[in-house]
């Protein structure tokens, strides 16, 4: 094998030639028997690359002989532009694209038509009461409505008692209250006969009155409401001649109020017997106005 020449200049490429004519098939050949596989010997180490040697002449083909490339020509003018092609079909639709940044707001659009009015809203908190307006002129006489149900009857609150003295309480002492065991009229149960006091259950204006025997002593009553003396009555008979004591008055009292007699020091000179009595009593005469 010679050295490797040196490259030579890029010929003109030829004509291409005529195809050749096709050979006549070869023959088959014998297939040789197969050797025994040798023993592997260790491998050497690789060599330095060699030269790169001339292509060879190329073998005879069974199919005919290849005809020689031929030489490229040169290349000719450009020629004319060619008519515009049949547009192609519409392509698919891609996929949709990442959201892209917010954009900056837009300047504000024109004020719009008034829409319909919506639907009415809750009530509102209640306001502050507007000063008083002038008043109006009288209306027309309305026409007279149904005559209403017959209405429940109205409760009548009570209270009275009347109370005298047995003659063995004749002269109790003074400062205490008087001891009326003696119950003429207590159907509401607002006297205290252990206490010998009225209580008030219902507030509203009483009337109370007093009508005292005095005899063999001098006598200072007066009519206490919650510890304070509301009226004062004196008698000075002295002996055994016998008077009358007595007085009335109209108090304003409230619920839990109490009202007793009492006598005062040692002019105590309050008697009862067979023939003559001394009372106490009090009713109410209107009750206070409420809600039930």
């Amino acid at each position: 094998m010679g050295l490797k020449g040196d490259k030579g200049d890029t010929g003109l490429t030829g004509l291409k030639g005529d195809p050749g004519d096709r050979g006549e098939p070869g023959w088959n050949g014998t297939k040789g028997e197969a050797g025994e596989p040798g023993i592997q010997g260790p491998a050497g180490p690789p060599g330095p690359d060699g030269i790169k040697g001339e292509k060879g002449d190329k073998g005879d083909c069974p199919f005919g002989e290849k005809g020689q490339k031929g030489s490229i020509g040169e290349l000719g003018p450009h020629g004319p532009k060619g008519d515009m092609g049949v547009p192609g079909l519409n392509g698919t639709d891609g996929l949709p694209g990442a959201k892209g940044p917010k954009g900056d707001p837009g300047p504000p659009g024109k004020q719009g038509e008034p829409g319909p009015p919506g639907p009415h809203g809750p009530p509102g908190q209640r306001g502050m009461p507007g000063m008083k307006g002038t008043r109006g002129l009288k209306g027309a006489r309305g026409v007279r409505g149904f005559k209403g149900l017959k209405g429940e009857p109205a409760v009548q609150k009570r209270s009275a008692f009347s109370v005298g003295l047995f003659p063995s309480r004749s002269f109790p002492p003074p400062g205490l209250p008087i001891k009326f065991d003696k119950v003429i009229y207590n159907e509401e149960g607002h006297w205290d006969p252990h206490g010998s006091k009225f209580n008030c259950t219902h507030g509203g204006v009483y009337v109370f009155s007093y009508y005292i025997t005095v005899r063999n002593r001098p006598l200072r009553a007066a009519l206490v409401v919650n510890g304070i003396r509301k009226l004062r009555t004196r008698d000075s008979l002295y002996g055994q001649d016998i008077d009358q004591a007595s007085n009335m008055a109209v108090l304003r009292l409230s619920s839990g109020d109490q009202v007793w007699l009492e006598t005062l020091r040692d002019w105590n000179g309050v008697y009862s017997s067979s023939e003559d009595d001394s009372t106490f009593s009090g009713f109410l005469l209107y009750a206070d106005a409420t809600k039930d």
